[in-house]
């Protein structure tokens, strides 16, 4: 029987098998993801970075991982701008549906406006608020 061990320190290589022998599992059963990294970013005058988008496309699909617009450029479509431009990106790559989560009210508005739809919701992920996934098609529907 193998042995169980509950750890909040595990090491890379640790992490490394578990991430290894998962995308090893699924390359069998549902073929090659072919992930790859995506990012759009947001540089003040200096060139240094000041949020934007970072993700990855696998598998047709683009997830947003991280969304952050600085404060003072919020209500200006600058994360419309953003999502557009990695949709863009991810069609390139023959993709054809993008999806994200969130559960901060402004974001979901700034979504919806983008033209996502909600497909699931988690009540009281974190407390007090609704943690909403959501997914929008890259290419037309056949």
């Amino acid at each position: 029987m193998p042995q169980l061990e509950l750890t909040a320190t595990p090491s890379p290589d640790d992490l490394a098998v578990i991430g290894e022998t998962l995308t090893a599992f699924n390359h069998a059963d549902v073929g090659p993801a072919d992930r790859r990294t995506l990012a759009v970013l947001i540089r003040d005058g200096d060139g240094t970075v000041i949020g934007g988008l970072s993700g990855y496309t696998a598998w047709g699909w683009l997830f947003t991982q991280l969304l952050f617009i600085p404060e003072n450029h919020r209500g200006t479509g600058l994360a419309g701008r953003l999502l557009s431009m990695a949709e863009e990106e991810a069609a390139t790559r023959g993709c054809h549906g993008a999806w994200i989560d969130t559960f901060s009210p402004t974001a979901l508005k700034a979504y919806l406006k983008q033209g996502y739809e909600i497909f699931g919701e988690l009540p009281e992920f974190p407390k007090g608020r609704t943690r909403t996934f959501l997914r929008k098609a890259l290419t037309p529907e056949t």
